[in-house]
């Protein structure tokens, strides 16, 4: 884990309003995350874990407080400079997987890339030796439906890492897919954690969180227990679980 705090969360607000009713989601949220660090987001459902990914991220808007990163105030940004932002910053990995359907695997890795304006020879070139790298040399032309959950899910953490991005933000990563190929995502991660990656993964499965250095539980809008661990979306929200994750 690296000395230097590429995030900065100070005193971060934020609510929802259901109907009449308002409900204050992040409490007062003050954090930090060092460059190279791999942290686990953890904590019952409801309590806030998907918006603290959001609110950080600048995928959504706080009602106060400030987000630094790379020393920029994310939510102080025009919305086309902060999604230039986390185009260049950030990478995304979703439960969902969220790949185009009407893309092959190639393309959806090319995705970022097209995004930052890179020429279409190189994009290509990038995003097929980051689907080598992930396993998927082979996959190049095969659409979503045409690959297994854990190919998907391997083709979804190839676009957050085409781009080479500060940092990685992913939610529920391993909740759609069996132990074993779970286990297979979660040693990718790993490794591209032990290459330098800085990684954020909200989870409930104790196997992801027992990987990273540190676990942060949200509780009631708040973080808790931040301290170092010893080794050993915007997802759709679950039937009767609240939008705020």
């Amino acid at each position: 884990m690296g000395d230097v705090h590429l995030l900065t969360a100070v005193d971060v607000h934020k609510t929802y309003r259901t109907g009449p009713q308002i409900v204050e989601v992040l409490r007062g949220v003050s954090l930090s995350i060092a460059e190279g660090e791999f942290v686990a987001v953890m904590g019952p459902s409801g309590n806030g874990k998907t918006t603290l990914l959001n609110c950080l991220s600048g995928l959504d808007d706080i009602d106060s407080g400030t987000v630094t990163v790379d020393g920029e105030d994310i939510h102080a940004l025009r919305d086309g400079r902060r999604t230039e932002l986390r185009s260049r910053q950030m990478g995304f990995v979703f439960q969902q997987f969220n790949l185009l359907p009407v893309f092959n695997a190639v393309e959806n890795v090319e995705v970022p890339l097209q995004v930052q304006g890179v020429k279409a020879a190189l994009a290509r070139e990038r995003a097929a030796e980051m689907l080598n790298r992930v396993g998927l040399g082979n996959r190049l032309t095969h659409r979503p439906n045409e690959l297994s959950g854990g190919e998907q899910q391997r083709v979804a953490i190839a676009r957050a890492l085409v781009s080479e991005p500060a940092i990685v933000w992913a939610d529920e990563p391993t909740g759609n897919l069996d132990s074993h190929t779970a286990e297979s995502a979660l040693d990718l991660l790993r490794e591209v954690h032990q290459e330098g990656q800085t990684l954020v993964v909200i989870t409930h499965d104790k196997t992801v969180a027992s990987a990273s250095e540190r676990i942060i539980e949200v509780v009631d809008g708040r973080p808790h227990g931040t301290a170092d661990q010893a080794r050993p979306s915007r997802h759709q929200p679950e039937p009767g679980q609240p939008p705020w994750g």
